[in-house]
């Protein structure tokens, strides 16, 4: 768990990722959370079910790299997005993240905090040197938040630009 001003970042266990997968509010009433409206999308889903549940359930794996983070509002005391790591640090000590934020609570500052918040995470994890995410070519949002946070772009493929952040 991290804690930033407004959120607390909580890696989700194995049980809790089914819980967030099945979208009936069971995960909330687990956490003693207001109730959200989440939506997960197609490519969240398959990630999940594909990836993300099954590196969590290998005990050989260290979770917290493979996890969904969710980001929980201190003041609604509601889930209002999602972060996740694209697993454990590569050999040159780097890591992927990935975000999201729920529709409504766009726009507010949410995501930047969150991905400060898992920037500081790292800092703490002596394996992890640098930080690295894409973003679709046209999510300006997603290009103000890693700016926000001193990433730098540093390539681009066709239907994505790359960033970086070094920590360590």
């Amino acid at each position: 768990m991290k804690e930033t001003k407004r959120l607390i970042l909580l890696p989700l266990t194995y049980d809790q990722l089914g819980k967030y997968l099945r979208c009936d509010n069971s995960l909330e009433e687990e956490l003693n959370l207001n109730h959200a409206e989440r939506i997960i999308g197609a490519e969240l889903k398959e990630a999940l079910e594909k990836s993300i549940i099954p590196k969590v359930a290998d005990k050989s794996k260290d979770y917290l790299y493979y996890t969904l983070w969710t980001a929980i509002s201190k003041k609604e005391n509601k889930m209002v997005g999602d972060l996740c790591l694209y697993g454990e640090p590569n050999e040159k000590g780097e890591i992927e993240i990935g975000y999201g934020v729920y529709e409504e609570f766009r726009n507010q500052g949410y995501m930047t905090e969150m991905v400060l918040g898992m920037i500081e995470w790292a800092k703490a994890q002596p394996k992890i040197k640098a930080i690295t995410a894409s973003t679709d070519k046209d999510n300006l949002a997603s290009f103000r938040v890693l700016k926000k946070n001193g990433f730098v772009k540093s390539g681009e493929s066709e239907e994505l630009f790359h960033w970086f952040l070094a920590i360590g």
